[in-house]
């Protein structure tokens, strides 16, 4: 496995594992930030709520693994929203990310974040046309931003889109912040738990040693809900898997930056340990479609060396994110006809931002109160109509990988999940689902769900 920045040197949160079963009124399953700050919130307004988490320590899966860019700015999203929602519908998707990240980081660690201005960035025509796109879409929604062309970066762009105040954080030492203040506020949380059944019915769920949990209601911020089956969420996401890498460097940024090309590019800089740290990614693929993953780190590196006259990395990681069809996450009640299940998914590569919002909706709709974003955000919201062909893509591709992973892969272990045939992955050495983006370590255990029972290896 590679090694994330943001996890190397990280004191964990002195947390145990569930030792008995329990009552409480809200469980939420997973603990990155999403979890954790929904906890926070919750037992802030008196709830009494239980955060499960199944690695040893929280905030180590996808938010340990992000590029920690905490902005409303999620790439050139706000033109392809319009192409689904209203003018009012995007600027509440707008206001709701920046609301919530004015709100959390009143209550954030000094330390743990910075301001630096984002930037879409493009150094060809078609990367110029999406931007004067997006530029449109920030004058039709009413979004402040500035085109330029002055950058930080070593060479010449087309041109940019430059969105102000906004911020980066360390996202480990963020969430862990909050995982302080959710044990202040009196909310339980506990490692190495990892859920194994959830019987809604009975509301109830179980653990891998057998513990019960009973619950007025659940909340999966699992990344990939283990009951995303329920509503044929599991047909509306897919899943791609990009990677990052981080060097030493001289200085810091004062920008965080975004390409629009085909290949799309993300730099930013960050100061860990009186060092300042480069960060450089992109190259995204299906979780689970490549073997030799390698060539994609790479390739960024001889980028990173050549491009930018920095030293090989230090650190190399990937990122998993699931993907609506429209955009925009499930986030709150997962339908009407479940009313104590919850679900906060889909992020698309800006869950930072999403999962304050999630905090924020779930909360809400748990103390009885209603959010502005709620029903933009609603997991059983139907865009069928205009989001149908995407979601076909992502159910063929479903299907054929469960059927050809037994033509061409057939010695590979099967996925726990739904029993898909696992890849290998040279670089990070995991076995990936190609199906619904589960993760298993080289001696077989889970890494990311929705999997949660190691695979059987020969």
């Amino acid at each position: 496995m590679q090694n994330s920045l943001w996890l190397q040197n990280v004191a964990p949160t002195s947390l145990n594992s569930l030792s008995s079963s329990l009552n409480c009124d809200v469980c939420i399953v997973g603990g990155g930030l999403t979890g954790i700050y929904t906890a926070y919130l919750l037992a802030k307004k008196g709830v009494d709520v239980v955060l499960l988490e199944a690695n040893s320590s929280i905030a180590s899966g996808t938010t340990g693994h992000s590029t920690g860019k905490l902005t409303p700015q999620h790439g050139a999203v706000f033109d392809l929203l319009l192409n689904t929602f209203n003018e009012e519908e995007v600027r509440t998707y707008y206001e709701a990310n920046v609301n919530a990240i004015e709100n959390a980081l009143r209550e954030a660690a000094a330390e743990t974040f910075r301001q630096a201005d984002s930037y879409l960035y493009a150094t060809t025509d078609q990367g110029a046309e999406t931007i004067k796109k997006e530029l449109a879409a920030y004058h039709k929604v009413g979004i402040q931003g500035i085109e330029t062309t002055e950058t930080e970066l070593p060479f010449e762009v087309k041109t940019a889109l430059k969105m102000e105040n906004t911020y980066q954080i360390h996202p480990v030492n963020f969430a862990q912040h909050f995982a302080e203040l959710a044990l202040k506020a009196g909310a339980k949380l506990y490692v190495n738990t990892r859920v194994t059944k959830l019987a809604v019915d009975e509301h109830r769920l179980l653990t891998e040693n057998d513990f019960e949990v009973n619950f007025k209601s659940v909340v999966l911020a699992t990344h990939y809900p283990i009951e995303a089956i329920k509503g044929l969420h599991i047909a509306k996401l897919s899943i791609d898997r990009s990677y990052l890498m981080a060097t030493k460097t001289s200085a810091l940024l004062k920008g965080q930056y975004l390409s629009t090309d085909s290949s799309s590019r993300t730099v930013r800089t960050a100061f860990i340990d009186n060092q300042p740290y480069f960060i450089f990614g992109g190259s995204s693929h299906t979780a689970g479609a490549v073997q030799n993953t390698q060539v994609y780190y790479e390739m960024l590196e001889k980028e990173l060396v050549s491009e930018y006259g920095l030293p090989k990395p230090e650190y190399l990681w990937s990122a998993q994110d699931p993907n609506t069809a429209d955009y925009i996450p499930y986030i709150g009640r997962i339908s009407d006809s479940e009313p104590r299940i919850y679900i906060a998914t889909g992020y698309r590569k800006w869950g930072l931002s999403n999962s304050l919002v999630a905090g924020e909706i779930i909360s809400t709709e748990l103390t009885s109160g209603k959010h502005p974003a709620q029903h933009l955000y609603s997991p059983s919201r139907n865009l069928f109509g205009k989001t149908f062909m995407r979601m076909l893509k992502a159910i063929g591709f479903t299907v054929s990988n469960l059927a050809e992973g037994y033509l061409i892969r057939a010695e590979a272990p099967k996925c726990t999940h739904l029993g898909c045939k696992t890849q290998w992955n040279e670089a990070d050495e995991t076995w990936d689902c190609p199906c619904h983006g589960s993760r298993f370590d080289k001696y077989g255990n889970v890494i990311e769900g929705p999997a949660v029972y190691p695979l059987i290896l020969e």
